[in-house]
């Protein structure tokens, strides 16, 4: 954690003036100031011959859809991370947050904070109407239905949850059976862990986390 802070960090001038608020303003816990950047393109897919291949088993190596955040964290630059949708086990769920990712019906997550902030849990988003995790809403109404518990919180980077969504950061199998697992994190973990250590144990993050820009790959 230290090496990637220490690659990310960068100073101003006015630094160390007072009132001044440059690219992430750390709690005691994560001490200093760091610009997130990352520019990240989708991995091409991997050719295959048709004629040595079943339908079955093309479909089963076919890339899952993508979609990504840009994150800043107090106005500084731009973070990109990118997800993997499930498509394949959570259809109407996946499809729920590729369209608020794109904005596509008039609404989703572009503009909106991390209100939510837990070290050695996860990062907690979605809530675009009220910001505090009293709001949001899905493509499909103000809530829907949990469409199936298939996959298991048993790694970290998972996209957890519904329209308000977790990014987990560990393995969460206390989840199971309660929060939707319907992607995760492709590129862009070290982004994740970095806004993580401004989060505290209360989840109040010390520093603004905003999703500038979301959309589908």
């Amino acid at each position: 954690m230290s090496k990637l802070l220490a690659k990310l960090r960068g100073k101003n001038k006015g630094d160390d003036q007072a009132g001044t608020s440059i690219f992430i303003k750390l709690s005691p816990s994560c001490p200093g100031r760091t610009a997130l950047t990352l520019h990240v393109e989708a991995a091409p897919s991997t050719q295959q011959s048709s004629s040595q291949q079943s339908s079955t088993s093309a479909t089963a190596s076919a890339p899952k859809p993508q979609v990504y955040f840009d994150v800043t964290v107090n106005d500084g630059p731009p973070a990109r991370i990118i997800f993997d949708l499930y498509y394949d086990v959570v259809p109407k769920t996946a499809e729920n947050f590729r369209a608020l990712c794109t904005g596509e019906k008039g609404f989703g997550y572009q503009g909106s904070a991390f209100h939510r902030i837990i070290p050695g849990f996860m990062l907690q988003g979605g809530d675009f109407t009220a910001g505090n995790g009293t709001g949001g809403k899905s493509i499909y109404g103000a809530k829907f239905k949990d469409e199936n518990f298939v996959r298991k919180h048993d790694r970290p980077y998972l996209l957890s949850n519904g329209s308000q969504f977790f990014i987990t950061t560990v393995p969460t199998p206390h989840l199971n059976g309660k929060h939707t697992v319907f992607g995760a994190v492709s590129s862009g973990e070290e982004y994740v862990k970095a806004i993580e250590a401004c989060g505290s144990p209360s989840g109040s993050p010390s520093s603004n986390v905003v999703i500038v820009e979301s959309g589908a790959l």
